[in-house]
């Protein structure tokens, strides 16, 4: 039997008949609802929902969009992303569209079920292991990507996700971004993988903690520069400063809430005048630093220098409401939302 939580009807936000693509609750919400129709299209693939009985359509048709192509996963052959494409009908020319994608690429997150429960958490160990791009999957998704930009340009291409699939959205535009095409992007929940230092009450002894991590970081930064001979001038992150995703995330979610101090805490550097060791901070995990000092490749997935953080202040029942992404189309919502440019912090 269906969940509620599967049938737009019920769980949907049938408020939005109108969507104002300048609206930034609008757009936060449209997107979220195209990543629920990923989840809920393979949740149609498993049990054989068709027809008239499959619940995800809704989840698009609802905002005007189809459903352009399945991004199939070569191991188990589930759905984990979906390339929709913005079909307004004729009564809708007279509205304004500015702000609305031609195409939008979703991604969904873990699927808690038996058909591709296993799959996800082998994706999730790679990304753990900071080895997501070297998944099949991430490689069918960058494909996607790169062609859907190739054939329609990057101002028309929305990339969106939750959770794992967030950090697949992330990746991909990481990778964009590098070859300096910049594509809007609505990460809900992304993972970000170290202590869940946020969580401590204790300002003053956050805040200590967050230091003596950054001045461990930065040593351990400049000891692998020296021993492989980088150009100590070398700035990974100036490269992706232009891309300033939308991140939205919940303080009582522990995989994503540390988005929170991680960019508060480089502008508390700044300000102490520490900015200089938090720029190498910034950009290393120490995880990833001993991983490298083993011969490993490993680039920090989560960590990005800009970003449009909006944080879901209104409370949550449990992790699993946090971590949700339901709550990312609720009308009332409580949310504080910041712009975080990485230049800032080279002036």
């Amino acid at each position: 039997m269906a969940s509620e939580r599967e049938d737009f009807s019920l769980s949907g936000p049938l408020h939005l008949t109108s969507v104002d693509w300048e609206s930034a609750h609008h757009r936060r919400s449209v997107a979220a609802c195209l990543v629920q129709g990923v989840y809920i299209l393979e949740r149609d693939r498993q049990v054989k929902r068709e027809g008239p009985h499959a619940l995800a359509p809704p989840w698009w048709e609802f905002f005007h969009f189809r459903l352009l192509r399945h991004l199939v996963d070569d191991a188990d052959s589930s759905i984990f992303g979906v390339i929709y494409e913005f079909n307004p009908p004729a009564s809708h020319h007279n509205h304004s569209l500015d702000g609305s994608p031609r195409y939008v690429i979703a991604f969904r997150g873990t699927l808690n079920k038996p058909d591709s429960l296993s799959r996800d958490l082998e994706l999730d160990l790679h990304l753990l292991q900071n080895g997501l791009h070297r998944t099949s999957r991430f490689e069918i998704a960058m494909q996607a990507v790169r062609n859907m930009v190739a054939a329609v340009g990057d101002s028309n291409v929305w990339l969106a996700g939750h959770s794992l699939g967030s950090a697949m959205a992330m990746l991909a535009g990481k990778t964009m971004a590098k070859t300096g095409i910049f594509l809007e992007s609505f990460l809900f929940n992304p993972p970000f993988f170290s202590a869940p230092i946020e969580r401590i009450k204790d300002k003053r002894l956050k805040h200590g903690i967050r230091i003596a991590g950054s001045v461990i970081t930065a040593g351990l930064t400049l000891a692998m520069k020296g021993k492989h001979q980088r150009n100590n001038a070398e700035d990974p992150f100036a490269t992706l400063s232009a891309w300033a995703p939308c991140l939205f995330v919940n303080p009582g979610d522990h995989i994503g809430s540390e988005y929170i101090g991680y960019f508060e805490h480089r502008k508390k550097m700044e300000e102490i005048g520490a900015g200089g060791i938090e720029r190498l901070a910034t950009q290393n995990s120490i995880a990833g630093l001993l991983m490298n000092a083993m011969g490993k490749e490993s680039e920090p997935l989560h960590l990005i220098p800009s970003a449009s953080l909006t944080i879901n202040q209104t409370p949550s029942q449990d992790f699993k409401q946090a971590h949700g992404i339901h709550q990312w189309w609720a009308p009332d919502l409580n949310l504080q939302s910041k712009v975080y440019k990485y230049r800032q912090l080279l002036s």
